[in-house]
């Protein structure tokens, strides 16, 4: 299937809403993206048009986005790019939507702590034993690389 995959940098501009579905967890919030460009007769950086994008997370990425974003965090988001024309009160209106696939505060603007989410325990699988890495006594510590075949030297 063919899809606009987009990365969009801007800033969070609502607080994001989190929904824990049947289907499970959802979060969305809106994002505004401005152009700047370099103003030659002001010799300043100016800002120009602003896009505002919904930006939409589901299952793991919904719970971590709602934890870790707030109004104004600057943020990087890779997703699909969806774009909807309505009909609202006799007047046309089109949006555009992030499907999120990454969330990730920019780290050009700041810095950002990293912390890894506690993983479900699988259930299906039974604990492997750790494997024996020590060589049997009497054995030099280098046998195994002793007892390689050399690889075959084709001409």
């Amino acid at each position: 299937m063919n899809e606009t995959m987009i990365c969009a940098v801007g800033n969070v501009a609502t607080q994001p809403v989190f929904r824990d579905l049947a289907n499970g967890p959802s979060a969305r919030f809106r994002l505004a993206v401005t152009a700047r460009y370099w103003d030659r007769e002001k010799n300043t950086w100016t800002d120009g048009h602003t896009n505002f994008f919904t930006v939409w997370a589901n299952r793991q990425l919904a719970t971590n986005a709602s934890a870790s974003l707030a109004v104004g965090d600057p943020v990087v988001v890779q997703g699909r790019l969806k774009v909807r024309t309505d009909v609202r009160e006799g007047q046309s209106w089109t949006s555009a939507d992030i499907d999120a696939v990454a969330i990730g505060h920019d780290l050009a603007r700041g810095t950002a702590a990293f912390r890894r989410t506690g993983k479900a325990e699988p259930t299906a699988s039974p604990p492997r034993p750790e494997p024996n890495w020590e060589t049997p006594a009497g054995e030099p510590a280098d046998a195994a690389t002793e007892q390689r075949p050399e690889p075959a030297v084709v001409a």
